[in-house]
């Protein structure tokens, strides 16, 4: 395997669903409330979790670094916790954001940056949910715009800008990550706005920086961290944590003023500040465990 191939393995996760059954789901929610909806969806995980071998297995590899063993139902949980996530997903994008209870952690430190009328970058990862960290921001007047790769999830997101059409405005595609896709960025910094970046995973032929994580080393995309240094602007980790039932728990922290890259000692400044967001990244996963959404080999060596 390339190291190219081994550290993008999540694009080859298909996603899963048709455009008919994830409308389905939507409408069962709206007839019948989000508690019918979970019921069905746990039916539809647990042939998955069966059946679905890559998975299961990348679940509990994971949740044997993050828990110290794994089972099936432990698998089974993890993958539910996913669906439920991906359900709110969409009820969030319904504006139904009544139906939550949401508990903001350090959001003073986005409305500094906010009044200060500077841009900053917002470093995140495919942990717990993103969506209610945008719901989170909108009840605050934030505007943030989402870096987003929509290869392996069009179905889900087609859904989704149905639901929420002036999300759409939002969105900053990764495309081929040219010129357009930096310059799109740094206008938006400019304009004084946030810029959400989930920094976990590495695309194909995308540069990556190896830091310890749970015990073990991984991959994780140098390309955020490259970007914000190369604009100059204040860094902060955001996360949105699902805690069961309709509760989620917002995490906001200060990461860096400026990302400096010295160009004598780039690889090794770079190495470090890598190192430093893959710590954070987790102790938040450990915060809550059946929260990472990785599920493929995330350790696979190049």
């Amino acid at each position: 395997m390339s190291a190219a191939r081994a550290r993008s393995g999540w694009l080859d996760v298909a996603e899963v669903g048709s455009l008919w059954g994830i409308r389905f789901v939507v409408g069962l929610c709206q007839l019948f409330g989000r508690d019918s909806a979970r019921l069905f969806l746990r039916l539809v995980v647990l042939y998955y979790a069966l059946f679905n071998v890559r998975a299961r297995r990348s679940s509990q590899a994971y949740l044997r670094r993050a828990l110290g063993h794994a089972t099936f139902g432990m698998a089974y949980r993890h993958l539910c916790t996913f669906a439920e996530v991906a359900l709110d997903r969409l009820l969030f994008a319904s504006g139904k954001f009544g139906m939550f209870e949401v508990t903001s952690n350090g959001n003073e430190h986005l409305a500094r940056a906010r009044s200060s009328g500077s841009g900053a970058i917002l470093l995140g990862a495919h942990l717990g949910s993103f969506e209610a960290m945008r719901a989170g921001a909108d009840s605050e007047s934030l505007p943030i715009n989402m870096v987003v790769n929509f290869k392996n999830a069009q179905r889900m997101q087609a859904v989704v800008d149905q639901l929420d059409p002036q999300l759409r405005t939002r969105f900053i595609s990764v495309g081929n990550g040219g010129l357009d896709f930096v310059l799109s960025i740094r206008e938006c910094i400019e304009r004084g706005e946030m810029v959400a970046i989930l920094a976990d995973r590495v695309g194909p032929d995308a540069r990556a920086t190896e830091a310890d994580f749970m015990g073990d080393k991984a991959q994780f995309a140098s390309g955020p961290f490259i970007l914000a240094a190369a604009l100059g602007c204040p860094v902060y980790l955001t996360f949105g944590l699902y805690r069961g039932d309709n509760r989620y728990d917002l995490y906001c922290e200060p990461f860096m003023d400026c990302i400096e890259l010295p160009r004598k000692n780039r690889q090794r400044a770079l190495t470090e500040v890598v190192g430093r967001f893959a710590q954070r990244l987790e102790h938040y996963a450990r915060i809550a465990p059946y929260n990472w959404f990785n599920f493929y080999d995330f350790w696979s060596a190049p």
